[in-house]
């Protein structure tokens, strides 16, 4: 080989080895941010929504002991105070929105990366809204399997009252108020891995539809408030509220019949299948009660999706500024 010929194989394959660890390097900085932006975002839900989120699971439940939101929110104040009453299942709300929405915006920046490679775009930001909901779609289904335990734990902790009321009432003996990592304890004792895992089937039925139109709904705002000349991640902190809490007012019109089913199944601890829950919901209550709770999960959104993404916007901007 001659001399110009090694130099020229030097000039051609050395500077793809740099390339593809920069682009490994990348796609790892990425995840963690995306990791990190939605674990923060995460706790900001949390504690802007958990009382109404609290009222939702109650109504959801438990149909026939409320008059309607406002009469089981006051009545739950009344009777069990703000941090075992609305707050109850605070600890575990944190924990699920922290393994949901880190896992969530993680996979969903995976995804949306898959997808841009499967349509040939240059970049994420390329991508269209149908795009974007169809990577929220999938990363869903990973988002459900963190989900599920702690999902499971904050609804019984959020019921527990009644559960108890429907007991006393029935003579059976009631056992004495528990916090969540007893009742985690308990639940695992008693039934094993597969109990922490009650609702599982649901809640990827409510979970991947739901983030479809959430995602979806998020980034078609975000496009249709943007000026001219203007990118979408420039919109402001105002108009990216507004698209946040589109996306969560369109995820909880779209699953909620599939959420009510899902808190059946993980606060009575039902054996029965997902669609015959709801099937027997709608034949011995009505459709209506596929739809209770509905009130304040919308009036609980808002703000808190709202927060949600501003969180992981900025948190995802500063983190990039940093590093």
């Amino acid at each position: 080989m001659t001399t110009e010929s090694v130099a020229g194989a030097i000039n051609v394959e050395i500077p793809h080895v740099p390339q593809k660890n920069n682009r490994a390097m990348g796609n790892i900085k990425d995840g963690m941010i995306d990791f990190l932006a939605g674990s923060l975002g995460g706790v900001a839900l949390v504690y802007v929504g958990q009382p109404l989120d609290t009222v939702k699971v109650k109504m959801q439940t438990f149909p026939t002991i409320y008059k309607g939101m406002a009469n089981c929110f006051l009545r739950t104040l009344r009777t069990d105070g703000i941090a075992r009453g609305l707050y109850a299942g605070t600890i575990p709300a944190i924990a699920a929105n922290v393994a949901e929405n880190s896992v969530l915006f993680a996979a969903y920046g995976g995804c949306q990366k898959a997808i841009a490679y499967l349509l040939g775009a240059q970049n994420v930001k390329e991508l269209s809204s149908f795009s974007n909901a169809c990577a929220g779609f999938f990363a869903a289904f990973f988002s459900s399997l963190t989900l599920c335990p702690t999902e499971l734990i904050k609804c019984k902790l959020q019921a527990m009252k009644e559960v108890e009321q429907m007991q006393t009432a029935a003579n059976k003996s009631t056992r004495p108020h528990i916090g969540p990592w007893n009742l985690t304890r308990q639940i695992f004792r008693e039934q094993g891995v597969r109990g922490l895992f009650t609702g599982l089937s649901s809640t990827i039925a409510r979970e991947m539809p739901g983030y479809f139109f959430f995602f979806g709904g998020y980034e078609a705002t975000r496009e249709l408030l943007t000026t001219k000349d203007q990118k979408r991640d420039d919109i402001g902190w105002q108009k990216t509220m507004v698209a946040g809490a589109v996306g969560g007012a369109m995820l909880w019109l779209a699953i909620f019949p599939a959420d009510v089913v899902k808190s059946r199944i993980q606060v009575q601890n039902l054996k029965t299948p997902a669609l015959i829950v709801f099937k027997d919901i709608i034949r011995q209550e009505g459709i209506g009660s596929l739809y209770n709770g509905l009130t304040p999960t919308l009036i609980r959104t808002i703000p808190a999706t709202a927060t949600l993404f501003i969180t992981v916007e900025y948190t995802k901007k500063l983190m990039y500024d940093y590093f």
